[in-house]
């Protein structure tokens, strides 16, 4: 390490999901200036959840919840987003008009504060509203 480097802040994630605790340190794990620690170790940071809290955040069909309250359509647009659809594509896809997918695109970049269509999606499946 460097002198004038600051120390790495240390991470712990205690997560009962085996699954999502990997999907985790592989995320955090590449990051630079973060140092993911043992079970028992000391950390600056825990990351946890437990299987209750994350009953709390779905909705009746078992969708995460978000404070972003995407609609039905926007969710339809998201997941044609995430497949790397046009404008175009998603139009005809949904059967509606180039300008009505534009207008749900913007309105999903709005409201996930994303800077364009990857980032939005980036965004969403960060927080479990889609999955890729």
């Amino acid at each position: 390490m460097i002198a004038d480097e600051p120390a790495p802040i240390t991470i712990a994630i205690a997560v009962d999901d085996a699954e999502l605790a990997d999907r985790l340190a592989a995320l955090l794990g590449g990051v630079a200036g973060l140092r993911l620690v043992a079970s028992g170790e000391y950390a600056e940071v825990a990351v946890t959840r437990n299987s209750e809290d994350a009953s709390d955040r779905r909705t009746p069909d078992g969708a995460a919840s978000d404070a972003f309250q995407l609609t039905a359509r926007e969710r339809d647009v998201l997941a044609l987003m995430a497949e790397g659809c046009s404008n175009k594509e998603i139009a005809r896809s949904l059967g509606i008009s180039v300008h009505t997918a534009k207008f749900h695109v913007g309105s999903l970049l709005d409201k996930l504060d994303a800077t364009g269509r990857t980032d939005a999606v980036a965004h969403a499946a960060r927080r479990g509203i889609i999955e890729l």
